[in-house]
């Protein structure tokens, strides 16, 4: 369909709308005028004067009156709609201003081209307009951002509403704010020429509906059950049953008659009852509402299916994690509001920024950008620099480094722990980029080496993952050789490398064997362990691995020995650090004698 302006069918009911408001008010000033005129020609106040009432027949009535506002007054304030509005000029993001997510966007300009011409859409084609949006995806992915986003560029009221607040003690009032949030809904887009509605965590109130047993017993356990627990049983399936019904069933009627319509259809439905058959006073039928309900969610597979048909959410968008390029356009967005040194200018160093945090959400990287800026006020500095960036990343990913006093010892079986890992992966896997390598304590970890592709990976080889499981092996290995005995340091270590290992036994089919075990629904490694042939496969890959970094770093000792110093000395190696120690140790070496 065309690129359509938002000066169509949205506009004009939006102006529409406004001529009505007009003509409303102008017949109220007339009405009031007349009444005016009316007092002053019989020589009387404007208002009439209100009778005298003896004080001891107002105070009962006023405390009554107030009495009975304050029960209404609960009541209906229990079922008011939670719903916030926010009007298009108050949203501040437009959707150019929403980066890294380019084929999602262009699927929610569709939308709204669709939002906009509603009416041509359904008239001209015979089609019908999308009314509900599901955005799932992991929270950070943009999702809210982009709804809010839609309503500013459709010029429209978004009503933000947060799955949770729907939520009552009180039965029922639940499913009455539902509707009341509904109603408003519709009222705001007969109002305003169109309205945009948002419910955030929507999977709160539309988790998939299950049976609870409700226990029906009569015998010794019923009587130690108790009739309260069956009563509590029942009431909470009845509720939660109840209130993703009264959501289906609002999802389905965003075409109800609203105010005079609804009114002028019950007079006519009283009056028909007297007329004959052929002499019926046409009903007034209720017109298509310009609205658009989207709702977010990161568990999407959690939710009703009767709620995901087409109807009720026409349109199913999953926000992924940016790739490369995305992470890159959000580098160059984030950081032009942002303080910074001329060499973050670089296109090379954005590029290894972007490279850098693969799986990064648009959330995680701006916030890595703020705690950048963080480190440069830390030392006195108000523009960030790359090294106040790669800390910042490296706090990220492993957390506070904690100042613990090893033993002479103990640093040196760390850092040789840690100069095997580094060592094998830089060998074996030339592609990946060594980040850092570290003998501070993190977390529960006292060193560790952090290592990623250097360019956006979705699938890997037989090759890749024996690469992966060697490195995990080179810490075990480091220690077994210069120490002639192992510490309980690698256990970690061997738990993913099995896990590396099971995937190629049990689910990928790299070691002979074409049956998956990922086929029972058990936990991989579960199944490759408890069959008896899978466990034989599984530890050949372990042994053959664990044999070739055994050779691997016996020929590369030197290596080691270069990089394990260097640990010692400066305790933390970031990025070209720890290749710069390697090369320098690779171009001293003596020549073998031949």
């Amino acid at each position: 369909m065309a690129r359509t302006t938002p000066e169509h069918d949205i506009a004009r009911d939006r102006e529409a709308a406004r001529r009505r408001r007009l003509a409303r008010l102008l017949v109220v000033l007339l009405l009031v005028q007349g009444w005016l005129v009316v007092r002053a020609v019989q020589g009387q106040p404007p208002i009439p004067a209100l009778p005298a009432v003896d004080p001891l027949f107002l105070v009962p009535i006023l405390f009554f009156t107030a009495l009975l506002l304050i029960i209404v007054g609960t009541q209906v304030g229990s079922a008011r709609s939670p719903h916030l509005v926010y009007r298009p000029e108050q949203v501040d993001v437009r959707l150019d201003e929403v980066i890294g997510i380019d084929p999602i966007i262009e699927d929610v300009r569709r939308s709204l081209d669709l939002f906009w011409a509603h009416r041509t859409f359904a008239d001209r084609t015979g089609g019908r307009p999308r009314r509900g949006l599901l955005f799932e995806g992991a929270p950070g992915t943009g999702k809210t951002l982009t709804a809010k986003a839609m309503a500013a560029e459709a010029g429209v009221p978004f009503l933000f509403v947060s799955a949770t607040s729907f939520q009552s003690m009180y039965y029922g009032a639940t499913a009455r704010k539902i509707r009341a949030y509904f109603r408003a809904l519709r009222k705001a887009a007969a109002k305003e020429g169109g309205a945009i509605g948002f419910i955030e965590e929507i999977d709160a109130i539309a988790m998939a509906r299950g049976f609870m047993p409700v226990s029906r017993s009569t015998g010794p356990a019923a009587s130690a059950l108790g009739p309260d627990k069956a009563v509590t049983e029942r009431a909470v399936s009845e509720g939660t049953g109840g209130v993703l019904n009264e959501l289906l069933v609002q999802m389905q009627s965003f075409d109800e008659p609203l105010g005079t319509d609804k009114l002028l259809n019950r007079l006519a439905a009283a009056v028909n009852l007297l007329l004959p058959v052929t002499r019926q006073i046409p009903m007034r039928r209720p017109s298509r509402a310009p609205l658009l309900l989207i709702a977010a969610t990161n568990r999407a597979d959690a939710l009703d299916p009767a709620l995901l048909r087409p109807g009720r959410f026409d349109r199913r968008l999953t926000f992924p994690e940016p790739d490369v390029h995305g992470r890159r356009a959000l580098m160059d967005h984030f950081l032009a509001r942002r303080t910074h040194e001329p060499e973050l200018d670089e296109p090379s160093v954005r590029d290894r920024l972007a490279a850098a945090t693969n799986g990064w959400t648009p959330v995680m990287i701006e916030h890595l950008l703020d705690e950048a800026l963080v480190n440069a006020m830390r030392r006195g500095a108000e523009a960030m620099s790359f090294t106040d960036v790669t800390q910042a990343r490296i706090t990220e990913m492993v957390g506070l480094g904690q100042p613990v006093t090893y033993t002479r010892a103990e640093q040196e079986l760390i850092a040789t722990h840690e100069a095997g890992h580094a060592v094998v992966a830089h060998l074996v896997a030339p592609q990946r980029v060594l980040e850092v390598v570290t003998i501070v304590k993190h977390g529960s970890a006292l060193g560790l080496l952090a290592h990623d592709d250097a360019e956006d990976v979705y699938t890997r080889s037989s090759a890749d993952l024996r690469a992966l499981i060697q490195i995990s092996m080179g810490g075990w290995c480091a220690e077994e050789l210069f120490f002639g005995d192992t510490s309980t340091g690698p256990a970690s270590d061997l738990a993913a490398a099995t896990r590396l290992a099971a995937q190629m036994v049990g689910a990928a089919g790299m070691t002979g064997s074409l049956v998956s075990l990922a086929a029972t629904g058990k936990d991989i490694v579960e199944a490759v362990v408890g069959d008896t042939a899978a466990r034989e496969q599984l530890e050949r890959v372990l042994t053959d691995a664990r044999d070739a970094v055994r050779v691997l770093l016996a020929d590369n000792r030197d290596l080691v020995e270069a990089l394990r110093d260097a640990l010692l000395d400066r305790y933390e190696l970031v990025g070209p650090e720890i290749t710069e120690v390697l090369y320098l140790a690779v171009a001293t070496r003596e020549p073998v004698a031949v």
